[in-house]
């Protein structure tokens, strides 16, 4: 899939991974639109990213069907969709037992519904608005998701988070299967320890701590690899129905 040709739609898209992803595709020269919450800086930062090409902002609830329709046909206003890249989720912590308190189930689900259920929503209607398109050597378009390592090394207090990763990982291969009568291919990226805004929070210490339990390279992964990545994924026809680990080896002690 050539990005100098296609429209993007990246959730999540206003920070972090997503925002690397936006700004990568943007001088590959791809349209991209960047979903991400009303409440987000993705208007702002749709207009920062303007001098790397066409970007505009939609304002997106994955977990919201209307919203995230309404997403893909900003998307498909700009011209053909072909690349979705879905980056938005929530890691928020909580042990299924807590000073002898249970984990509240609607806690449990509402990383499930934004991480799972919202990747779901994005891939369901970008596909079916891609479907709509006329193939390009062979193809008419990419979904990308972003699993974690924590799908396979989940830790202490991520039962939750691990539980919807691990769902992206199985929706992986059979939305490939399937849409591969679209011409449609399917790719999750499972992401270690990255350099983003919720690592910013923590001490220079912690983040030094974290980045040396990666073998190597012995630091925090950047965004911009990440979305390096989702750019071979987007022109190498090959990688399909894959979930891979980008994570330098590393693998995630129990806490």
């Amino acid at each position: 899939m050539n990005p100098s040709t296609s429209v993007a739609l990246v959730t999540g898209g206003a920070s972090g991974l997503g925002r690397a992803v936006a700004e990568e595709l943007l001088t590959a020269g791809a349209q991209v639109v960047i979903a991400d919450l009303p409440t987000s800086p993705g208007a702002e930062v749709a207009t920062g990213l303007s001098s790397c090409g066409k970007a505009m902002f939609a304002p997106c609830d994955v977990t919201d069907p209307q919203a995230v329709q309404a997403a893909v046909d900003a998307a498909s206003a700009l011209g053909t969709l072909r690349i979705t890249v879905n980056c938005a989720g929530v890691a928020t912590p909580g042990k299924l037992l807590s000073r002898h308190r249970p984990l509240p189930p609607e806690e449990f689900e509402r990383v499930v519904r934004v991480n799972l259920l919202g990747t779901f929503n994005v891939f369901r209607l970008a596909a079916q608005r891609m479907a709509q398109a006329e193939p390009v050597a062979g193809e008419r378009g990419v979904l990308v998701a972003t699993a974690s390592i924590a799908a396979y090394d989940g830790q202490v207090g991520q039962a939750a988070y691990a539980a919807s990763k691990g769902g992206v990982v199985g929706l992986t291969l059979p939305a490939a299967r399937e849409l591969a009568q679209h011409q449609i291919r399917v790719v999750s990226i499972a992401p270690g320890l990255f350099d983003t805004p919720l690592m910013a929070g923590l001490p220079q210490e912690a983040r030094e701590s974290l980045g040396r339990q990666v073998p190597h390279p012995a630091r925090l992964g950047k965004p911009a690899e990440f979305a390096s990545l989702v750019h071979h994924v987007v022109v190498n026809p090959m990688l399909n129905g894959e979930v891979i680990r980008l994570d330098g080896a590393v693998r995630m002690a129990p806490r």
